[in-house]
């Protein structure tokens, strides 16, 4: 009887399975109808300028992860609109001789994409990202700034990382029909 359960159950699963269809989505394997790969669809990508040094640190960083160090292309298949918000907190406050102190803090930044057809600039997909790093504020002022500026840096390679797996999901979906 147990064999006999245990025996339907493992059939169930085996069918289970064989309908996935999980793939690594960063392979060289087609992953879309006519034939090309993730990296080479993400190569297509053209990202538009950004306006603040936050927007710009994460679009270096997508130019950077899009094109594997290459330029970014002249004859673009899709252009990508990206806006990044930040936001400075003091996470943690300690008093030291009736002085209050801030001992950590914490960058937020927040992403807004959207993915247009290059040629009919109309939207293919959109989305919003974020990510949080954490810094430790110093005593000395420079050191300080430093701090924050670095866990600003960090938040933006972090967030570009984010924003260049959805924008695959999208295209990988949006070339897959």
């Amino acid at each position: 009887m147990i064999r006999a359960v245990s025996l339907a159950l493992l059939s169930a699963l085996a069918i289970g399975v064989a309908g996935c269809t999980v793939r690594p989505l960063y392979s060289d394997a087609p992953v879309t109808a006519d034939g090309s790969t993730a990296n080479a669809a993400l190569s297509s990508v053209l990202i538009r300028p950004a306006r603040t040094r936050d927007a710009q640190e994460v679009r270096n960083q997508l130019i950077f992860l899009f094109n594997g160090g290459k330029a970014q292309t002249s004859t673009p298949t899709y252009e990508l609109e990206l806006g990044v918000v930040t936001s400075r907190e003091v996470s943690t406050i300690s008093q030291t001789s009736s002085v209050n102190q801030p001992t950590s803090g914490a960058v937020t930044m927040f992403s807004n994409y959207v993915l247009l057809d290059a040629a009919t600039q109309k939207p293919v997909a959109s989305g919003r990202r974020q990510i949080t790093s954490q810094y430790d504020i110093p005593n000395q002022e420079f050191a300080a700034y430093r701090a924050q500026r670095d866990a600003e840096n960090r938040a933006a390679r972090e967030l570009a990382e984010l924003v260049r797996l959805a924008v695959a999901q999208d295209l990988a979906r949006h070339t897959g029909k």
